[in-house]
């Protein structure tokens, strides 16, 4: 799967269902969900169930960490890692 649109569905989720927005998201893909209050702790785990169902990848309590899930470029690049991990 491309990487762009990993990220689109990422915002798109994050937009609709955390952000509870009609706008999109309207952040910078480097933006620290954490930081600038994007996204909560609890948003994260909702975050890594729905990308575990929605790209059918298993993710490891010890991945959940901000290397991997703290932006949408962070979190885009460590699903499309873990979807080329499940190929091989």
């Amino acid at each position: 799967m491309d990487i762009q649109d990993i990220k689109a569905s990422i915002r798109h989720y994050i937009a609709q269902n955390l952000l509870y927005s009609s706008n999109g998201f309207k952040y910078d893909d480097n933006a620290s969900f954490l930081e600038e209050g994007i996204v909560d702790s609890l948003g994260i785990m909702d975050l890594t169930m729905f990308i575990q169902e929605n790209f059918g990848i298993t993710i490891k309590d010890a991945e959940l960490t901000p290397d991997n899930f703290d932006s949408v470029n962070k979190t885009a690049l460590y699903t499309q890692y873990k979807l080329r991990e499940t190929v091989h």
